[in-house]
């Protein structure tokens, strides 16, 4: 039996002689979980959407929770929802999946972009000198797994009046200073894209906050900006969340947690394992809880190995082989210079992403270790 999970231009593939008791539970569940969506009739807007933003907002522990059709109109409608539109400019960074950088030129602000730092992050130290009488909000990226350094953003943009509205699309229950990620600013985003920490069946999204009135924008916002009498009091469009990727999240959010744990422990495997190889071993923030959506290393003739590793039936990926802003749609439009982002464009060129998931088992992380230690002790 294989088990597929492919994100961007990563395909991981699980392989077992036969399904394991793990595996028929969860699928058990799952069915379950549909079956119980298809028997009520309802498949748009219904108690399912609304008991997964109660529970997903509990697990966080915000009060607000919007669930939308996906992970950029997420990030789309919580910028709307706090009122950035035209005319304003939106820092971000552009080692980031293009999703950040298309949401925030989908509301109508400009996206204004800055380096990383050694956590593949926005660099606080970048912003000042980023920051315009138009600059409406910031956006750090959770990447990889790894909060951004929020208690340096956000002490920044209080001092600027900014916005801080967070893209946690790869940071399903990570923390920072014991607080999750998506608790921190003045509202967050998540994806449930299908390879997520906490993954749908196919496209969905979540918008969280802790002010009543961002929620409301936002429920109006994702459709077609009606009121209660299905007014369109707002210019909105149609994101709503189906009833089966809810009844979904719902039943694997309760094993989020012992999800990240394992991902937590495959990450020390992979140190231990690697430490002696000439890669650069991904870093650990310190005040940071890692979960790990990706293991990314940095290497030296990066490319060389990862054809290696395909070679030898390791499906690693790259995220991301190229800056937004050195991306043909994107290159006119941002306001950028290349000596500016020197960070990003040389993490490009290093990034590597070997395999993580719960279902990894340590025999297989071996065989990656294996695989890799061949490359650098050829002849």
């Amino acid at each position: 039996m294989d088990l597929l999970r492919s994100g961007g231009d990563s395909f991981l593939t699980i392989r077992f002689s036969e399904p394991t008791a793990q595996y028929q539970a969860h699928k058990a569940s799952l069915d379950a979980a549909i079956r119980r969506v298809l028997d009520s009739g309802r498949f748009l807007s219904g108690v399912e959407v609304e008991s997964l933003e109660s529970e997903f907002a509990e697990f966080l522990g915000l009060e607000h929770a919007v669930g939308v059709a996906n992970g950029t109109d997420a990030l789309e409608l919580a910028l709307r929802g706090c009122g950035v539109g035209p005319g304003d400019e939106v820092i971000t960074v552009s080692h980031t999946a293009v999703a950040t950088v298309a949401a925030i030129q989908r509301s109508g602000a400009d996206a204004v972009l800055v380096d990383i730092d050694q956590y593949f992050t926005l660099d606080p130290h970048q912003l000042s000198a980023a920051i315009t009488e138009r600059t409406k909000a910031i956006v750090p990226v959770h990447l990889y797994g790894q909060s951004a350094d929020m208690q340096s953003i956000i002490g920044i943009a209080q001092e600027a009046s900014l916005l801080v509205i967070e893209d946690c699309a790869q940071a399903h229950g990570a923390t920072w200073e014991e607080s999750r990620v998506g608790t921190l600013g003045d509202a967050a985003s998540f994806s449930f894209y299908p390879t997520k920490n906490l993954g749908a069946l196919g496209d969905a999204g979540m918008v969280v906050t802790r002010e009543a009135g961002i929620a409301d924008r936002v429920r109006s916002l994702r459709e077609y900006g009606w009121n209660s009498h299905r007014e369109s009091v707002l210019v909105g469009g149609n994101s709503r969340m189906d009833e089966i990727q809810a009844a979904v999240l719902r039943d694997k959010l309760t094993r989020l947690e012992a999800g990240n744990s394992r991902r937590a422990e495959l990450a020390d495997l992979y140190r231990d394992a690697l430490q002696a190889m000439p890669i650069k071993l991904p870093g650990n923030r310190s005040g940071a809880q890692h979960v790990y959506h990706q293991f990314v290393i940095r290497a030296n003739k990066r490319d060389e190995l990862l054809a290696h590793l395909r070679d030898h039936d390791v499906l690693a990926g790259v995220h991301y082989r190229q800056p937004v802003h050195l991306q043909s749609a994107y290159r006119d439009r941002l306001q950028v210079t290349t000596s500016d982002l020197v960070a990003s464009e040389q993490a490009a060129g290093e990034v590597l992403s070997l395999p993580i998931y719960p279902e990894l088992t340590d025999e297989q992380l071996e065989s990656v270790v294996g695989a890799i230690a061949s490359f650098y002790n050829r002849p």
